[in-house]
């Protein structure tokens, strides 16, 4: 019955019209679904859930690395390795199983990589960077930086940029080209740092007594290191005051903790003791001939 309703359809057509065969069009859908159809509802089927396999296999090879206390930069770029490679792999095979000519898009892909290499060379240099950090390591992902004017822990190392949160939690987004030719100071290179402080003391309090003052804070402190032992000793005669050096040890990670603590015990430890934080002072003479004119 439909098939005499299409025929009805597909009747003779108007002159200067071009005819429309219903049958053959309902005949070739029904067959591509059969056919090309089915493969492709399975392709995708099978698309999803490896791509699903891929993420756990990445997320338990970050888990595995980060168990094993791998480095946190290494342990990142692994884990988007395997995820970005594997599915491009899935992503190839599905194309191929569909009957997509793979060999024609690799083409493609090619010659549009040349276009985007011409028109984008400062982000090849970029990458080119990114390759450089990751071979010399000058820091890695969880560490202190400062280069020029910015300075902050390194959150992520990408192909094009590093990101960086500076100490009020922004942002800082960091291109690897430039990066990877200036200058870097990694404050967290190495376990230990030394920490200087200054300490300034009128000339007619007992610098002894502040020296004892600094170093029995520093003993009590528990983030202070016992090794290299500190030391607070005379550094400067100047204008207004006696300069005192303080030279301690600590973990990278207590540097300025330990830091604002000193400072604040310090100040509190030189009021006990009556021992005073000059002001600077300027000495001025009057010429008494000029002064009487």
């Amino acid at each position: 019955m439909n098939l005499n309703i299409f025929t009805s359809i597909s009747s003779e057509p108007t002159e200067g019209e071009p005819s429309i065969d219903f049958n053959q069009i309902l005949y070739d859908i029904v067959h591509w679904l059969s056919t090309n159809g089915v493969k492709l509802l399975l392709g995708l089927i099978g698309l999803f859930i490896c791509f699903k396999i891929i993420n756990f296999i990445s997320n338990r090879v970050n888990k595995i690395m980060l168990k094993r206390n791998v480095d946190l930069t290494a342990t990142k770029i692994t884990q988007r390795f395997v995820k970005i490679g594997l599915k491009l792999l899935v992503f190839m095979l599905f194309l191929s199983f569909v009957g997509i000519d793979t060999a024609g898009i690799g083409a493609a892909i090619a010659s549009l990589a040349v276009t985007i290499g011409l028109a984008l060379q400062g982000s090849l240099s970029n990458i080119a960077g990114g390759i450089v950090i990751l071979i010399t390591r000058p820091f890695k992902v969880g560490d202190l930086i400062e280069t020029g004017d910015i300075i902050g822990t390194v959150d992520d190392i990408r192909a094009f940029h590093t990101i960086v949160i500076t100490p009020d939690n922004k942002v800082v987004t960091l291109p690897n080209g430039a990066l990877s030719n200036s200058n870097i100071i990694n404050h967290f290179s190495k376990k230990i740092r030394r920490l200087d402080l200054v300490f300034s003391i009128s000339y007619d309090d007992d610098f002894k007594k502040a020296q004892e003052i600094i170093l029995d804070l520093a003993k009590n402190n528990p983030k202070v290191l016992v090794l290299p032992e500190p030391s607070a000793r005379v550094s400067e005669h100047g204008a207004s005051a006696i300069n005192i050096t303080a030279k301690l040890w600590v973990n990278s990670e207590n540097y300025y903790d330990t830091k604002f603590e000193m400072l604040e015990e310090v100040k509190t430890a030189f009021d006990k003791n009556n021992i005073t934080i000059p002001f600077n002072q300027m000495d001025v003479h009057l010429d008494q001939k000029n002064s009487d004119k």
